[in-house]
């Protein structure tokens, strides 16, 4: 088997809730999602899909994802896309850094080696763990009473665990999380709160929202832009604390576990490149004792699918939580996608990533590199 063609496909993905907005006044209300397709010489295709959080958010975007496929794919036409190591040795010695470029044809490529072997990708990650992967909802940010009532909506339709987009007015986020955590409180179950400001707060603003919220059973996620001002909030501050968009590395991930900076880490799979090193980041991890939430920036039904599988074969005890991008978007681009139930998702026992694309909604490929 090779690799005789790589194809990218841009499709719109609206949002439900018609707009999703957070630190710092950003917002995004349509994400512009790359379809990476992988096709091997037997005719087989393999999927992947990378879709940034804006241009805004972590370094990668959009437009970068297909001019970086355009630049990167014609150093492994030829290759065999079932040795997937020697693909992303390849990949890194032909585009330094971009890792979000790399991530849909890595994907692809998982998908491609499941059909090949006739295996699910959680089943080559390992193995399934557990019966069904527990789900958050992220709660976009505006005025606390409405974050509130969304939270209970949510709670209604199963969820147990949120995210609060939070890192705007230090003193309105207090309210925030004081608001949501009342309600949480008052309905008699366990559930898990996390604040996440994505950077957004200074050092000096963090040190103030973790003082005026001691007293409650939240998560701190993120708070400032730097790791250095994220370790000093944590080093005064007895919450559980969640490293997101600093950790973007093993060497980073070693780093802060060797200083004590989190409890838990956001491992985001265009983060970091791709399948492929979000399980070895995942299984560190799981070594080292930490929790991890698992997913991606954002996607549809194939992003969906990935984080379902890279969830599903991560150990329980080690699984935070991980979330369902194709129930916030308004169009599927695939069938065969996990669906969420009860609040939990679980990965599908089909070949590969288990999803089949909806052409129709894809349409024609953007750019062909042969």
């Amino acid at each position: 088997m090779r690799i005789a063609a790589i194809r990218a496909y841009q499709v719109d993905l609206p949002l439900h809730e018609g707009s999703y907005n957070w630190s710092g006044g950003k917002s995004v209300s349509v994400f512009d999602s790359t379809v990476v397709e992988v096709l091997a010489d037997d005719g087989t295709s393999g999927w992947g899909e990378v879709c940034p959080l804006g241009p805004f958010y972590l370094p990668a975007y959009a437009n970068g994802v297909r001019a970086g496929i355009r630049e990167l794919g014609p150093h492994l036409i030829g290759m065999d896309p079932r040795e997937i190591g020697v693909l992303n040795h390849r990949m890194d010695a032909g585009l330094q850094g971009h890792p979000y470029v790399k991530s849909g044809i890595d994907m692809a490529c998982w998908d491609l080696l499941g059909k090949a072997s006739g295996q699910p990708v959680c089943t080559l990650l390992g193995g399934r763990f557990g019966d069904s992967v527990t789900l958050y909802r992220a709660i976009s940010q505006e005025a606390p009473e409405a974050m509130a009532a969304k939270v209970g909506g949510y709670w209604r339709e199963g969820y147990r665990r949120f995210q609060l987009k939070v890192g705007g007015d230090p003193d309105v986020d207090i309210v925030r999380i004081r608001e949501v955590s009342k309600l949480l409180g008052g309905f008699g179950e366990p559930y898990r709160l996390v604040a996440d400001a994505n950077t957004g707060w200074l050092q000096h603003e963090a040190m103030r929202v973790v003082r005026a919220v001691r007293d409650l059973d939240v998560y701190i996620e993120q708070p400032c832009r730097t790791y250095e001002e994220c370790l000093a909030v944590r080093r005064n501050t007895d919450h559980p604390f969640v490293l997101d968009e600093n950790i973007d590395s093993l060497a980073m991930l070693l780093r802060g576990h060797s200083d004590g900076a989190m409890d838990v880490v956001n491992l985001k799979i265009s983060k970091l490149g791709g399948i492929t090193k979000t399980r070895q980041a995942k299984d560190l991890c799981a070594a080292l004792g930490i929790g991890m939430t698992l997913e991606d920036s954002w996607g549809g039904d194939i992003v969906t699918a990935a984080i379902a599988h890279v969830a599903h074969s991560t150990p329980e005890a080690n699984r935070f939580t991980s979330t369902d991008f194709n129930s916030y978007v308004t169009v599927s681009i695939a069938s065969g996608a996990p669906q969420r139930e009860n609040g939990t998702m679980r990965a599908g026992t089909a070949p590969g990533l288990g999803i089949e694309p909806r052409m129709d909604v894809l349409g024609n490929p953007v750019l062909e590199v042969a």
